[in-house]
């Protein structure tokens, strides 16, 4: 069970704050591109299952790296996110054959995509895999200092659907309401707005709009 803080970010300008307010935190920052796969008649979707695959990089073609993930069952409430997950890293040229090819996907040999076959029947001829598509998003992270921030580290996105961008603020951990209470904190110190997230980013791509 993945456990995050999602919190939201009214527009770019608080992004922008944020970012600066951080700067002195920072760890890294990665460029993502995020492509979800399914079934035609969207099997997976229905069943409020996701199949992604994430690369990483600024260069569509030559990725860094890859990583196949699973999420099922998501609920956020308040602004704290649970959702069922696994993930498995996934050989960046085989990533990129499943994006040009996504029918390929069905014969990768994977726990995930084994699992994805069995409970919901995606990946053989009966049914296999198409690509939704995706979105783009700019992930910044930072490192926040021992003592009251508990030293967590804080995930600042900027994420890019064809339809709009939006700007959020994550943070995974297993002590949620002590992490929403140091973000809440950080964010009010740092003079930025922000509402609790009601909706996952694959929730607002499949909904093809912003949502809050």
């Amino acid at each position: 069970m993945e456990v995050e803080i999602k919190l939201r970010l009214p527009d770019a300008a608080a992004h922008r704050r944020l970012s600066s307010f951080l700067a002195p935190r920072l760890r890294r920052t990665d460029a993502q591109r995020n492509l979800f796969f399914d079934a035609a008649a969207r099997p997976l979707a229905a069943a409020t299952a996701a199949l992604r695959v994430r690369l990483y990089g600024l260069d569509d073609r030559a990725p860094s790296r890859a990583v196949l993930a699973l999420k099922r069952r998501p609920r956020i409430d308040a602004g704290v996110s649970r959702v069922e997950e696994v993930e498995e890293p996934l050989d960046p040229a085989i990533a990129l054959a499943c994006v040009d090819d996504p029918a390929s996907l069905g014969g990768v040999e994977s726990p995930i995509i084994r699992l994805v076959s069995e409970e919901y029947g995606v990946g053989g001829d009966a049914a296999p895999f198409v690509c939704l598509g995706g979105f783009r998003n700019t992930r910044a992270v930072y490192q926040l200092e021992e003592g009251d921030t508990l030293g967590l580290v804080v995930e600042l996105d900027e994420t890019r659907f064809d339809f709009g961008t939006n700007y959020e603020l994550e943070c995974e951990t297993a002590e949620p309401e002590q992490a929403k209470q140091v973000l809440e904190r950080l964010l009010t110190v740092a003079g930025v707005p922000y509402e609790y997230s009601r909706s996952n980013k694959f929730a607002c791509f499949m909904a093809g709009k912003l949502l809050p």
